[in-house]
């Protein structure tokens, strides 16, 4: 099995709040830190009501305090919404409190709708379209400062933060190949083009400062438990958010119910299958050889797990469990 890491979206279920959801996030940090996860990432995400990392680098800086071998590291910052210069500072003071736990993913979309982006950005003329020259410059910050240079990231210049490429498209993954740089693709929400994405990452890749040879890591959704049954059931909440954010209709994470794929029309089925199709769940030996024919059909170097739970305790055992069938070692 290849190396295991975590993407926590700090979920917010109904009845909590952002604060028990980022207290659980350290916990949760904690655990996998002690189950011998390679990687833990929060991702940017704004103006939805059941993800508590909007702050992802405050968010990120709770738990590298309360950790301590772990990497620490953005899945992603969604460079759109910022200045460069600004993303370099943060996560070079995070680097600088952390050295060498510190890494930084780049995403080109917003992580919100057009209504939220604009009210982040203000500044109108900004677009995505940018996102090549943003990574750029972001990377640039991180060098060494020359003499005389005037515009320097204090604190970032000469600190090492490895620059990792996220995307749910093609594009993502040409821009990582022609920068060298690792590529992470979004398979846990948008698996459509994971076999086209991964194959021109490879195919494109050119060796940079940073990366010798390609090195892909593919997000996968995955809920396990005591029994495919159990799973199924806990995997319901994560079903009914995605489904509700995709039909304009974001909430916090819902409990889970019975039988709920059951109950679809085709239409929501549909959508579910689009955003999930690709997600693992189930007891012990259903996770085992789903993850296994995933690494098997991709090639993948590493999984990025990522599944949202109602209980927090459960969703800690799913970790657990995952982490027993994929081979991690606990953490000495």
């Amino acid at each position: 099995m290849v190396p295991l890491s975590i993407l926590d979206l700090s979920p917010i279920v109904e009845g909590g709040g952002p604060g028990q959801s980022l207290r659980n996030s350290l916990d949760l940090a904690r655990h996998v830190e002690a189950l011998g996860y390679r990687r833990y990432w929060m991702a940017e995400h704004h103006n939805l009501p059941g993800i508590a990392s909007a702050a992802t680098a405050v968010a990120l800086a709770h738990v590298a305090a309360g950790t301590s071998r772990i990497t620490i590291g953005a899945g992603g910052i969604m460079l759109p919404n910022h200045a460069p210069l600004m993303i370099a500072e943060q996560f070079g003071t995070l680097a600088a409190l952390h050295p060498g736990r510190v890494e930084l993913g780049l995403g080109r979309a917003p992580g919100s709708d057009q209504l939220t982006f604009r009210a982040m950005r203000r500044n109108l003329l900004a677009s995505p379209e940018q996102f090549p020259q943003d990574v750029v410059e972001l990377m640039g910050y991180f060098k060494p400062a020359e003499p005389g240079q005037r515009l320097q990231a204090v604190p970032g210049a000469g600190i090492e933060v490895p620059i990792w490429i996220l995307g749910s498209s093609l594009f993502g993954a040409q821009l990582a190949a022609i920068l060298g740089l690792p590529f992470a693709f979004a398979s846990h929400f948008a698996p459509a083009a994971m076999m086209e994405a991964i194959a021109i990452y490879r195919q494109r890749f050119e060796p940079s400062a940073q990366l010798a040879t390609p090195r892909v890591m593919l997000g996968v959704t995955c809920v396990a438990a005591e029994t495919d049954g159990e799973a199924r059931y806990l995997f319901s909440s994560l079903q009914q958010s995605s489904l509700n954010n995709r039909t304009g209709r974001p909430s916090r994470v819902p409990p889970p119910v019975a039988d709920f794929a059951a109950g679809l029309d085709p239409y929501a089925a549909a959508i579910l299958n689009d955003s999930l199709g690709q997600a693992v769940v189930g007891g012990p030996e259903t996770v085992r050889r789903g993850l296994d024919e995933l690494v098997a059909r991709t090639g993948a170097d590493e999984l990025m797990v990522t599944g949202n739970i109602f209980d927090h305790d459960k969703r800690k055992r799913s970790f657990a469990i995952i982490a027993e069938v994929g081979g991690v070692s606990p953490a000495g």
